[in-house]
């Protein structure tokens, strides 16, 4: 089994260089890794390095709160699809989900997957903060809204 194919090599963090992208991109390339996920500033340099390789390009959107607005979060995911994205992680809207706002979560969740126009969305859920009830209904909400994949957690909000 090609194991290496069910691996993002991510590089999240804020004051990420070039050179930095750089080495997970050549990383990714060497080891057929399945994406290099970045911040939406990389995307397109990203998808240009990567252009003729196996390796896809990931970006993480309303990225790490979830807290953004739904528009801005589809405007974000067709931005990033525009300029190469091939996956999107997006954050669930937390807040929303604590408050029970269950369709609140499934619409924000619907726009990206609509923006991401057939491309793979995976919804971040970050378990941390969530009781276990709450981890199940983010998962429902994300079947629900079409997303492909539930994740985790961003990292940033603890272990």
């Amino acid at each position: 089994m090609n194991y290496e194919k069910y691996i993002d090599h991510t590089l999240l963090k804020p004051e990420t260089t070039r050179a930095q992208i750089d080495r997970i991109i050549e990383e990714a390339k060497t080891y057929h890794f399945k994406s290099v996920c970045v911040n939406p500033t990389h995307v397109e340099y990203a998808a240009q390095q990567l252009e003729g390789s196996d390796v896809l390009v990931c970006t993480v959107i309303g990225f790490p709160l979830g807290a953004s607005t739904t528009e801005t979060k589809a405007f974000e995911t067709r931005d990033a699809i525009a300029k190469g994205a091939d996956e999107i992680d997006m954050v669930i809207n937390i807040g929303a989900l604590k408050d029970g706002r269950d369709d609140d979560v499934q619409r924000d969740i619907e726009a990206v997957v609509e923006a991401a126009q057939g491309h793979t969305v995976k919804v971040i859920i970050e378990t941390v903060l969530l009781t276990d009830e709450e981890k199940v209904k983010a998962s429902e909400l994300s079947k629900a809204a079409g997303a492909h994949f539930v994740k985790t957690s961003t990292g940033f909000a603890g272990g």
